[in-house]
């Protein structure tokens, strides 16, 4: 069954599925119910795949399908995964329909397209979120990169708040800028491969000799535009106001997936592609790192918009990350990938949670809050466990993976890994006092009769989302076993080991 284009078919059902919902009759009832039906068909192709994948294999890419697509430029539809990739494409087709869920009522049924537009959208979405990361070929990377700004766009464009122009707007031309700098960057890197008709695949490309020059102009074009997608300080302003005037479903298909192809593309092509430039780059992107860590959690502490400090807290989180990526060790390689996972459901669940306090107020102000734990106790229950799974409670999810990440770095850089830690205390305040603004203090009688506590579907939302948490939490094995090959052989592409550890009682006892 391996040989079966399994990523081909996770592609096209969603893209399918979304000309299906573009479709339907104008103001058909069940737009909804056939969106949903299309995503978890797509979840179960998903499951289905990720089956059919050995962790044992030795083999970087599996799942693998190569078809020359325009053999004149070299270009190819390669497509691929190894755990990395694997569990990204994963993470997306179980938030998708989560979200789907979540914006059952975002859009409702009048006697017009919108409905259709929206969710057919969401899918479009999905299917270049799997194309981004199963893309074996960098020129293909590119177009997934570039095609999946198109339904963001719109979607905050078109469905978000008061301010969506000025938002989709920003995030576009932000990305674009990315994108304009990467595609220099992919030409010029094609120009010193051997060329051919596979001349753009990955693994055309990797070990290329190169002058020390180019390989580091090559390495920051890629860099720029996967910084400005993670994001990073100081590139970081597009997020805050896309991620607060967008749908909150949108929103975590942005921050909880999308911009994780930032830090996947430094893994799969800045580390693998150009490692001495890599190993020389290091001091200033992990210095970037610790400023996104400290100045987004100190951002997040003073905010007074819900969305927004979630957007802050995230770019706090991504600085986690990449901080783990270039540490350059295995431990610390392990818990980033696995934290770009945690993150994902984290963030979902903080998005999703935030807008039920938003649809039952009528705001997003911290300050127009308080005492709700009287008058939603499960909604506000359930903020306290997803906030506490973004400061890395131990036990639940997060935790883990922002461990792996500061003892994994303290190995090769200890002074980034201190400096780390003020993150993971300014977490502690950012979230501890939102909950106590939101949710501690006396009833808000006005609202105390007329709110309903977290309705059917909203359970169901949330649900899986605290499932995840625990199970991550509690049972990281399986996590980790998908992920550890993949970030081995990133690092064996590099040229580098894990430092070797200090024997204090024999360095003791030669004293």
């Amino acid at each position: 069954m391996t040989d079966f284009p399994w990523l081909t078919l996770l592609l096209v059902v969603p893209l399918l599925g979304a000309a299906v919902v573009a479709l339907l009759p104008r103001g058909f009832a069940r737009t909804r119910e056939v969106a949903l039906g299309v995503s978890l068909l797509t979840l179960l192709l998903g499951i289905v795949a990720a089956l059919q994948f050995d962790v044992g294999s030795g083999t970087q890419f599996q799942l693998a399908q190569s078809v020359s697509w325009i053999p004149q430029f070299g270009v190819s539809y390669a497509v691929g995964v190894d755990g990395i990739a694997l569990s990204m494409i994963l993470l997306g087709v179980v938030l998708v329909p989560i979200c789907l869920v979540a914006a059952w009522d975002d859009v409702p049924v009048v006697d017009d397209r919108r409905q259709q537009t929206y969710f057919a959208l969401m899918l479009v979405l999905e299917a270049m979120m799997i194309g981004v990361f199963a893309a074996t070929d960098v020129f293909l990377f590119y177009v997934f990169f570039e095609f999946m700004l198109i339904p963001v766009y719109f979607l905050i464009g078109s469905f978000g708040g008061p301010q969506r122009a000025k938002a989709a707007t920003s995030f576009l031309l932000y990305s674009l800028l990315g994108g304009l700098i990467m595609l220099v960057a992919v030409i010029a890197l094609y120009l010193q491969g051997p060329g051919g008709t596979d001349g753009f695949l990955v693994e055309s490309l990797t070990g290329i000799s190169m002058d020390a020059t180019t390989e580091r102009l090559l390495f920051t074009g890629f860099f720029i535009a996967f910084a400005i997608k993670a994001p990073m300080w100081p590139v970081h302003t597009w997020l805050p106001q896309a991620a607060a005037e967008a749908r909150p479903a949108t929103s975590v298909l942005l921050v909880g997936v999308l911009d994780k192809v930032g830090t996947f593309g430094m893994i799969r092509f800045c580390l693998q592609l150009f490692p001495d430039a890599s190993r020389w780059a290091t001091p200033v992107v992990m210095t970037l790192a610790v400023i996104s860590i400290v100045v987004g959690a100190l951002l997040a502490i003073g905010q007074r918009d819900m969305l927004r400090l979630i957007a802050y807290t995230s770019i706090s989180h991504f600085g986690f990350i990449v901080l783990g990526i270039f540490a350059l060790t295995t431990v610390s390689g392990t818990g980033s990938t696995l934290y770009m996972v945690n993150h994902g459901f984290t963030t979902a669940a903080l998005f999703l949670i935030a807008a039920m306090f938003i649809v039952r107020r009528g705001s997003r102000d911290i300050a127009d809050f308080g005492g709700w734990q009287r008058v939603t106790p499960l909604i506000a229950g359930s903020l306290l466990v997803a906030g506490l799974s973004g400061l890395a409670l131990p036990g639940l999810n997060s935790f883990v993976s922002e461990f792996m990440v500061i003892i994994g770095t303290y190995q090769r850089y200890p002074v980034f890994a201190v400096i780390s830690l003020a993150g993971v205390i300014l977490a502690a305040l950012y979230i501890l006092l939102w909950y106590q603004r939101v949710a501690t203090g006396p009833k808000p009688e006005e609202y105390a009769a007329v709110t309903p506590d977290m309705t059917l579907r909203e359970k169901i939302v949330v649900a899986p989302l605290i499932a995840a948490f625990l199970f991550l939490g509690f049972y990281p094995k399986p996590a980790l076993d998908l992920l550890e090959p993949a970030v081995t052989t990133t690092l064996q592409h590099v040229g580098v080991t894990d430092p070797a550890p200090t024997d204090a009682t024999a360095e003791g006892s030669e004293g």
